[in-house]
């Protein structure tokens, strides 16, 4: 008994403090990486699985061409009851008929119709996953270079508070002018101002990713990764054979081989048809006023075989409808050349891009030393009392615009693999490296 209270006096409090500690402890999430996104994005986001909907629609539309091969079979049953002169008499009949399509011209091209259908909608789906990892990845990395914004905006506006206290000190031992103080102070203003918008854009950053992946990220920490310069130039001929197999370019073929099927069934318009048909048929008559045993409650059975041929000789419309149908051939591989022919455009322009902004973040990475180097010296100057505060002022403010310039040009080049990525029709500029492929910097020298 003694035992007893004793673990109740000693056990129980330490339980509810334990249960206290971890109810208040904090939750810690772990970091979202760029494929965790992408893993979310496709589970979650209505427009690729409305996309991934339609494919599995023109599946079975295809599966559904297949039944012109196999027999088709049809039951059709009446019943009459007759009231005549005071005699009721009821006649029941049964008939199964099965048919089959021995001959006809245009069921292959059907199927093959329903077929590219099914393919253009797979390519479709393709396309649809290449626009979302595109959309995440922008949106992921601008997410976290509004986080590196933010971080050195509040570097910013240290620096601007550190050159208001040395301005005031100075002032008060009157060594410096009221206007040296009013000059930091109007910059440090701007300095709380940036922040309050690096602030808004990063919540909306975040607010666009959040509605992409399906998920809440409120704290842009959460976030795992880093705008770094770590990207090689892939090969220019790599990224050619990659674009030959993007879904526009397949789908544009895929139209041309729809329009050779189309035009195969016009042609199917000045061909015979050829079935059979098997069928049964079953009447049971009850006529109480007949006489007639072989007609009063005996069954009456017919079995019958049968071929049928149809063909049209004339109709004036399918002369015409084979004419447009070889038009619409030749049209749709003008538009595969056309499809082709932008989409190479549109990957030079790409792959430039991709050049002109791995160059810019070399130059941005060097006008920053620099302009750190100028804000120090400026700022050690007028400490001492040998320099002005405009020159300190601009100095800090061409520093604050190099370091937000450095994490813009490492933004651009991330957002120029994207884009590269999305125009190649590849995942990852990653996939392209099983032959090394010259830098950057190697190429613009």
């Amino acid at each position: 008994m003694f035992c007893r209270r004793l673990v109740e006096k000693i056990f129980f409090p330490l339980s509810l403090v334990f249960v206290q500690i971890a109810v208040m402890a904090p939750v810690f999430s772990p970091a979202l990486t760029l494929d965790e996104a992408l893993s979310l994005a496709k589970s979650n986001l209505p427009a690729y699985q409305a996309q991934a909907a339609r494919v599995q629609s023109s599946e079975a539309l295809y599966k559904a061409s297949y039944g012109a091969y196999v027999p088709s079979v049809d039951a059709a049953g009446t019943a009459i009851r007759r009231d005549i002169a005071g005699y009721d008499s009821s006649t029941n009949n049964f008939d199964v008929t099965a048919s089959l399509k021995l001959f006809d011209y245009k069921r292959g091209y059907n199927r093959d119709l329903s077929r590219y259908a099914f393919n253009t909608e797979q390519e479709g789906l393709r396309r649809s996953l290449l626009d979302l990892e595109f959309s995440v990845k922008s949106s992921f990395y601008t997410t976290v270079a509004n986080r590196g914004i933010l971080q050195q905006r509040k570097i910013q506006l240290e620096n601007a508070r550190k050159n208001y206290e040395v301005a005031e000190g100075r002032r008060q031992f009157g060594v410096a002018k009221l206007s040296d103080v009013l000059q930091v102070s109007v910059r440090l203003e701007q300095a709380r101002f940036n922040l309050v918008q690096a602030e808004g854009s990063l919540q909306k950053s975040l607010s666009e990713l959040s509605s992409l992946i399906g998920t809440p990220v409120t704290d842009a920490a959460d976030l795992q990764g880093a705008l770094a310069f770590e990207l090689a130039l892939p090969d220019e001929k790599l990224l050619e054979q990659a674009l030959l197999r993007r879904p526009e370019i397949l789908q544009a073929e895929l139209a041309v081989k729809r329009a050779q099927s189309a035009e195969g069934i016009s042609t199917g318009d000045f061909l015979p048809v050829v079935s059979g048909n098997l069928s049964y048929s079953r009447t049971d008559t009850s006529n109480p006023a007949s006489t007639s045993a072989s007609i009063y409650g005996n069954p009456y059975e017919d079995r019958s075989a049968s071929l049928l041929a149809t063909w049209n000789l004339f109709e004036l419309g399918k002369f015409y409808r084979r004419k447009a149908a070889s038009i619409d051939t030749l049209t749709a591989a003008k538009t595969l050349k056309e499809t082709e022919r932008s989409l190479r455009l549109e990957l030079r322009k790409s792959y430039e891009d991709f050049v002109t902004a791995s160059r810019n973040v070399n130059v941005a990475e060097e006008q920053l030393k620099q302009a750190l180097q100028n804000y120090d010296q400026a700022f050690g100057e007028y400490k001492v009392g040998k320099g002005d505060i405009l020159s300190v002022v601009f100095a800090e403010t061409l520093l604050a615009q190099a370091r937000e310039q450095d994490v813009q040009a490492k933004l651009n080049l991330y957002l120029a693999k994207a884009l590269l990525e999305r125009v190649s029709g590849i995942e990852r500029l990653d996939a392209l490296q099983d032959t090394p492929g010259q830098s950057a910097d190697t190429r613009t020298r």
